[in-house]
Parts: C-alpha cells; structure tokens; sequence
C-alpha cells in the first residue's frame, strides 16, 4: 500500500476480527515501524511488548473493562518510561504517540486493523497496571496503550472530518 493511501483509510477500527493469526514477521514489521519513530533527545522511551499466545492474549483481555478487541488474534501493549531528555522535560508522550501513529499506519499498510486504546488503559481504573502485572513489565515502565491487530470481519467506516479550511490557514490564523 502506498503511503498517502495508508494515512488516508487508517481509521480507528472497533469491530470484530476474523480469527485469522496475525503472523510473527507481521507483527515484527508493525513493532519495526514503531521503533522507527522520532523520539525526543533520542531518549527512546516506548517499548512495547507482542501479544499473540492465545492464552496470554486472553488473560489481557480479561483485564479490560469495558472490553475492547475481545476477537483481535493479535495485540500490541507499548511500555513508557519518563527519562528527562532536555532542561528537565520529558518527551515520553510525544515518543510513544509518534510510535503508535507509525505502527497504525504500518497495520493498515499490512491489510489489518486496529484501534488507539488509551484513555482506557490509564484511567482511574488502572487497567494499565493490570495488564503490566499480566506481562510481568517492571514498575518503572507505565502501559500506556493496548493496539488489538487483526483482520476485519466487518466494514471500516470511515468518520466525517471537517473541511480542510476548517482547520488550515497559511500565514495566521484567521477567525471565521
């Protein structure tokens, strides 16, 4: 897939997945493309941990309620430490953010699916360190974002987006 093409139909996917395993080299070139992205400093703070053991995936899944990605074959849970990069600032967010757009892009470009969860994960429920517990990752990496990756059984809808002069000027801003 080309890569305009892939930006352009990448959209957030919630439905069900066919049962259909994602393969290993896949899921490596979707991981590949993460740690391809830019990150503050180079300070290289996403990590991330494959999920595709039937057992341990489930056991994941059991930890998220609300569910999310119950039918995904496959999922990817991206790991953050907070390392102060420049003048006491961390880029943590802006580096796992970066990784998840490109890996995305990546599952999309593969011909599969997937959808950001993280709001989900950090909320005051703490469904984050419960799945971190799950897979064993040390206190001082947060699980940020759970990504379920699969094939679609259903049709991928994509949302309505505003008009591009909604949301672009050149040279200013200019109130409508």
């Amino acid at each position: 897939m080309e890569l305009f093409e892939a930006i352009t139909t990448r959209h957030s996917y919630r439905g069900k997945y066919r049962s259909d395993p994602v393969p290993r080299e896949d899921l490596i070139t979707i991981i590949n493309a993460g740690l391809s992205a830019p990150s503050g400093c180079n300070k290289q703070t996403a990590s991330f941990i494959i999920v595709d053991d039937p057992t341990v995936l489930e056991r994941v899944k059991n930890a998220i309620d609300p569910p999310v990605g119950e039918t995904a074959p496959a999922a990817i849970c991206v790991l953050s430490r907070k390392i102060c990069a420049y003048r006491d600032k961390c880029f943590a967010v802006q580096d796992y953010s970066a990784a998840i757009e490109n890996m995305l892009l990546a599952i999309v470009a593969l011909g599969y699916q997937s959808c950001w969860y993280e709001g989900h994960i950090t909320d005051d429920d703490n469904i984050g360190r419960k799945i971190a517990k799950i897979l064993n990752v040390p206190e001082e990496y947060d699980l940020v974002c759970f990504l379920p990756v699969g094939t679609a059984e259903e049709k991928i809808t994509a949302p309505k987006k505003m008009e591009f002069e909604e949301r672009v000027w050149f040279n200013g801003f200019k109130k409508t």
